[in-house]
Parts: structure tokens; sequence; C-alpha cells
């Protein structure tokens, strides 16, 4: 198999998964990454179908716009084939996919994307993230309701807003044409990179190893290392004076490079696909880290559920706070009392004196107070008693407390 060196696609299933959900295709003008969603039996299905309905548009277009258009129309396209796949095998009901992919005509890309899987850039040594997630926190962060760090570790950080399956007849696709210059490298893929490596190490890996292949196998490596339970798919660009960066021949990998089957459905009713488009299917069995809403009332719901969610940390957080506290004071009241309960014999002003505690203190807490100083010297006593006092002598109680006091008033007076 030949290869130019300018393109590189990698895909690996990751240490979880017991399938690749992902599909990606490096070809002569078109490059794209698809993160299939659906479980075990339809994220692989409808990335592999999405990934080959869209490799169809790799030719060559005489202008940007028109790649852009026919790009698009690939994955309108795609998302009426999944629909279909959907009716006739319903087992399939909920699949669905993410497409981030461009063309590249010239000195320009046609880009196209929907879903969480990404297109960076790496120009000048800085990495900057070409497309936006169509995610529920990405929402959230751009309505100033939460900053991208809090969207990092959002328990709904995976959920999808839009993504091409059998949920939506006609989703909302973005696209854009943008200018590449020489140097630059473009990094197609998966939520599986980027949801385990940080943006400082996929910089980091692009701007160190140069040959494209092996810069796609490193930032692989790197989400495995990192412990990426999902599937982690790669496709590497590079960008110089010339105006191709083909992979030759063209390359596919994960769930569209192998052979799928799937039962039909034999219980399924006729119906012709237009209706179909009007009416879709919504999905009954989405896969927990990926489901794609059904209207902005589902989003409300999200963010109240979310705020409910804040609220209740908070509560808890402030019980646990007052527990706390309470715990540390009710400690503290039954220790002082505790240490109230002893005695002992120690010297204050140079006389001997019963003290009420313990010998010692908290910080700037004293632990005892002086219940009786005596008349007797300290100076008067035999050295080796006038050392113990000076050293504290403990007693269980006052009793005891006043009977060393007798004998020490005794001793003193040898």
């Amino acid at each position: 198999m030949s290869n130019s060196g300018k393109s590189a696609a990698v895909s690996h299933v990751g240490k979880i998964r017991a399938n690749n959900q992902d599909s990606a295709y490096a070809g002569t003008h078109l490059f794209v990454v698809a993160d299939g969603m659906g479980g075990h039996a339809g994220g692989d299905v409808a990335s592999a179908i999405a990934v080959t309905r869209i490799a169809e548009v790799d030719r060559p277009f005489e202008s940007p716009n028109d790649a852009e258009f026919a790009l698009q129309s690939a994955l309108i396209a795609a998302n009426a084939l999944l629909a279909e796949t959907v009716f006739e095998h319903s087992e399939l009901t909920g699949m669905g996919t993410t497409v981030s992919g461009f063309i590249r005509v010239g000195n320009s890309l046609a880009i196209a994307h929907i879903g969480d899987s990404r297109i960076y850039r790496l120009r000048d040594s800085t990495l900057e993230q070409i497309t936006a997630d169509h995610t529920f926190v990405q929402r959230l962060v751009d309505s100033g309701r939460i900053t991208p760090e809090e969207a990092a570790v959002h328990p709904r950080r995976s959920v999808l807003m839009r993504v091409l399956g059998d949920v939506d007849a006609a989703p909302e696709i973005d696209t854009t044409v943008v200018e590449t210059l020489p140097g630059d490298r473009w990094l197609l893929c998966s939520d599986g990179l980027s949801s385990y490596v940080s943006d400082e190490k996929m910089q980091a890996v692009l701007t160190t190893v140069p040959v494209t292949q092996d810069a796609a196998q490193r930032l692989v490596k790197e989400s495995l290392d990192n412990g990426a339970p999902d599937n982690v798919t790669v496709v590497l660009v590079d960008i110089d004076e010339t105006t191709d960066s083909a992979h030759v021949p063209p390359l596919t990998v994960g769930s569209a490079a192998t052979t799928l089957s799937f039962d039909s459905d034999s219980n399924r009713r006729p119906l012709r696909l237009p209706t179909l488009l009007l009416h879709p299917l919504k999905a009954t069995q989405p896969d927990p880290s990926h489901f794609e809403p059904e209207s902005d009332e589902y989003l409300d719901e999200l963010i109240l559920e979310d705020r409910r969610r804040a609220r209740s940390r908070r509560i808890t957080w402030l019980v646990g706070l007052v527990l706390i506290i309470a715990a540390l004071v009710a400690i503290s009241f039954f220790g002082y009392n505790w240490t109230q309960s002893h005695y002992f014999v120690g010297a204050r002003d140079g006389n001997v004196a019963i003290f009420k505690g313990v010998q010692q203190n908290l910080g700037p807490i004293a632990l005892s107070s002086v219940v009786e100083e005596t008349s007797i010297k300290i100076s008067e006593l035999p050295s080796f008693t006038r050392s113990s006092v000076e050293a504290t002598i403990s007693a269980t109680d006052l009793d005891q407390a006043q009977a060393i006091v007798d004998r020490l008033a005794d001793a003193s007076t040898q």
C-alpha cells in the first residue's frame, strides 16, 4: 500500500469497548471521521454507513463552495440512509453518528460538521479547535452557565444535541470554508482522543513528531495510555506547498473497513422513504454515552436538572459542613469536661498549688486553672521533692491532691 506521507488514518477499539463504533476515511480530496452511537447493536453500523456514503464525494471540485455544498448534501443523504436502514432493521432503532470532515480544494478546505467529533488546526505551533461541539455542556458554556473547566467534568458532557441518525429528518449541519497555509497540520478525531488527551498534549505531539503516520499513531497511544475506554480514531493531514494531501490509495479504518452484517426485521411494514422522512422514528434505546434530545424542551429540562443537581450538591456540602462543625463542637465540649475532672499539684509563683485540669494547653486555651494556692514555698522543699512538684504530680481527685499537699507541708518542715 503506497502513501504520499501527507495524510494518515488510525483507529483503535479502546480498552473497554467490544467493537469499534468509529469510522474514518482518508482519501484523495476528502477526509472524514465519524463516531457511532446506539450501543453494540447500531453504533458501528451508523458510522460505517455514513462514512461509506460520504466517501462518494471524494472527487475534485471547481470551487470550495461547490465542495461545501456537495459535502453538506452527502451528510444529509447519509442521514436519510440511516433512517431508511432503521426502518428496514428495527433492532437498530436509536443508532446515530457524529461526522466531522473536509474536502480540500487547492488552498481551501470545505468543512462539514455535526456532533462532538472535532477538527483542529495546528499553525505556527499553536493548536486551535475549528469546529464547535454540538453537546449539552457546550450549550451551557456558550450561554455562560458553566465554565469550560466545569464542562470537562460535567456528568452530562457526552449528551449530544445534534447527530446524524433516525431522530431528525433534517439535521442542522455546520459548514464553512477556510483557507489553509503550507505548514498547517489538520487533525480530525473522535471524542475518544479529545476526551482523554489535553489540547496541550495534542499540541506537543503534533509539534514534535514530524512524520504524519507516526504522529497519528502517537496520538492514539497517548489516549490509550490515559486509559481511554472509548474507541479512538485520528485522521491527520499535512499541508505543504503543493495542493496535494491525498492518501494513495484511499484508506478506510474502523467499522467502515469491515463487512457489516445485521438481521432484517421480518415484521416490518412497508413504508415509502418520503413518508419516513416526514415522520422520523425516535430513539427508544439510546446509548447512555450518547443521547440526542428530541426538542428544545428537553434542553430546558436538562438545564433545570443541572440546576437541581447543583443545588443538591450545595445542600449536601452545607449539611456535611454543619455536621462536621457540630461534631467538632461536641468533641471539644466533652473533651474539655473530661480534662476538668482531673487534678494535679504544681508550682505557682514560687508556692505549691493545686490545679484543676490537665498539664497541657490547646494553643492559647489553658486546660487547667488554680484551685488552691498554698503557703508552702517551693524553695523549702527537698531537692528531689521540689523537682517532682515543678514537673507536676497528678491526682485522681481533689482529696488526693489535698493529701499530696499535706505530705509536702510535712516535708517542708523537716
